[in-house]
């Protein structure tokens, strides 16, 4: 049984129809063909079943890159369940405070996570499903379930659960918000196929056509590797787009990205195209091709897309040095809006650094729905209309904001600023207002303030990202102590570290006599940004 709208489930299922013994997944000496891929995945689907869940339950993937992250969102789209992406940088606190609000009842996870989960299980009773994912860690947990005997149990039947599958099913995409709460995006499955097969050669009809996705699947696809963490939209989505046209997936290794591993791999099983984010994962392989620009063999490498943040232009240049045939894309989307505008270069054509052409159904708008005129200077945001989430789970308010109706179309607006040149191009100025891209993961400065406020050494603190060539932006805070109080960076730095993701806390803190803030209480951050790079460190 299958209901309206195109669903990942049934696009997957009738690839791996089509191509039963082409690759699917692989992960170093570990591969998988399709129809071990589907076989697999009704395995785990079935577990999720057996388990009580029920339609559109949610399961979290808590895991790092690996083959059991794809699979088992495979399984849960088959049992007509919704997923929830979950940072694997985050702590006990933000952990639960995301299933809980996700209403998560089954969580899949590495086994390097057990204590974690372990010392936080008793503030989520409402997970009754922990799937362990063995990783050489340690034994499974007597809580826990192994995660590869749920996966070899499974057949060539497909799963289903007895409500069976519709393009309304959901995909929830978490992603920080302003407050530091995060906030789930939800996808219809339609709607996500919609938007990921836009820029195909061969596009599907409107309503799901499975007859017409056997016709396109006529042999192996392209091998994708996401550098992206595939817990982020930019790596997940772009796997899940080279899925549906029948290609493969390959995962490294290691748990952090080495630009040398990537590499390694590109050539090893002749990767086609890869996502990253930015400067934080590109500027790493430049610098290792010009140091050994003979070791590795990239030919096969034809596309690399990022999303998210930008990336340099002089970096593109330099990678075009050691492959001509490369073609970068530098999408403008969010979780909330996919294809917004993109930028591309190639050994032909070179783009500006965060020059855009917008997408046919996107926009610049001002804060009272007016678009911007091109070359005036005006500041607006980048609005889409067409296919997209449908808001925020459990959060009418933050939905509003976001998601609203001009000339009576819905559109999404996510917060991207930017203006539109004379010549039509898009300019982008950044996410939010002060929104630090660090290392592929967005950080909110508010958050970080907040929690810096909360020492008592503290008076008052601003945080600002400031150039920095291994995370594109480095996190800096600057403080204002208490009269008579001293800033101990280090101990800021931990103080941040025991409450907040890691990958939060400050890289450096500079004293200041005063934050500066205005009457009205707001900050200089302009101002503020350039004392960070000019002040010594503590």
């Amino acid at each position: 049984m299958a209901g309206p709208g195109w669903n990942f489930a049934n696009v997957f299922e009738t690839v791996a129809g089509q191509v039963p013994d082409e690759l699917a997944q692989q992960q170093g000496d570990r591969a998988t063909t399709w129809r071990e891929f589907d076989e697999r995945a009704d395995g785990v689907g079935h577990a999720l079943l057996e388990a009580g869940l029920t339609e559109q339950d949610k399961v979290a993937q808590y895991l790092h890159n690996g083959p059991e992250y794809i699979e088992s969102v495979f399984a849960a789209f088959k049992a007509g369940m919704a997923t929830v992406n979950t940072n694997h940088r985050y702590g006990a606190d933000e952990l639960t405070y995301l299933w809980d609000n996700a209403d998560v009842v089954a969580v899949v996870f590495h086994g390097v996570f057990s204590e974690r989960i372990d010392s936080l299980r008793h503030r989520v009773p409402d997970i009754r499903l922990w799937l362990w994912v063995d990783d050489g860690s340690g034994p499974c947990p007597s809580w826990a379930t192994p995660y590869e005997e749920a996966a070899a149990a499974g057949t060539d039947d497909d799963v289903s659960g007895p409500w069976g599958r519709s393009g309304d099913h959901l995909l929830l995409l978490y992603t920080g918000g302003t407050t530091g709460m995060p906030k789930g995006v939800m996808w219809r499955q339609d709607d996500l196929f919609g938007v990921l097969d836009a820029n195909n050669k061969k596009r599907m009809p409107p309503e799901q056509d499975l007859d017409a996705v056997a016709e396109r699947i006529d042999k192996p696809g392209p091998r994708n590797m996401p550098a992206a963490p595939l817990m982020h939209g930019t790596g997940l989505f772009n796997a899940l787009s080279n899925l549906m046209i029948g290609g493969s997936i390959t995962t490294i290794e290691g748990r952090h990205f080495s630009a040398e591993e990537f590499l390694d791999d590109v050539e090893r099983y002749g990767i086609n195209s890869t996502s990253i984010v930015g400067d934080a994962f590109a500027k790493p392989i430049l610098r290792a091709l010009d140091a050994e620009p003979d070791r590795w063999d990239i030919s096969t490498l034809r596309v690399i897309e990022s999303s998210g943040v930008m990336w340099s232009k002089e970096t593109k240049e330099g990678l075009l040095r050691h492959n001509p045939r490369l073609i970068m894309v530098d999408s403008l989307g969010s979780s909330e809006a996919i294809g917004m505008a993109t930028n591309t270069t190639t050994s032909e054509s070179s783009g500006e650094t965060a020059k855009f052409e917008l997408s046919p159904t996107s926009r610049v708008v001002t804060d009272d729905g007016r678009d911007v005129v091109p070359g005036s200077g005006e500041l607006g945001r980048v609005a889409l209309r067409g296919r997209t989430p449908i808001g925020y789970y459990k959060d009418e308010a933050k939905s509003a904001q976001t998601f609203v109706v001009i000339d009576g179309e819905r559109y999404s607006i996510p917060g991207d600023y930017a203006t539109v040149e004379a010549d039509g191009t898009v300019t982008l100025l950044g996410r939010g207002s002060q929104c630090i891209n660090t290392g592929g993961e967005k950080v909110y400065p508010e958050e970080v303030e907040e929690c810096l406020k909360l020492h008592p050494s503290v008076a008052d603190a601003a945080v600002v990202g400031v150039p920095d060539d291994k995370w594109g932006e480095a996190i800096t805070a600057l403080v204002e102590p208490h009269a008579g109080d001293e800033i101990d960076g280090a101990a800021l730095i931990a103080h941040v570290k025991e409450r907040l993701a890691a990958y939060k806390a400050p890289k450096r803190v500079v004293t200041v006599a005063s934050i500066g803030r205005a009457a009205n209480g707001k900050l200089d951050y302009k101002k503020l940004r350039s004392d960070a790079i000019e002040a010594p460190a503590v």
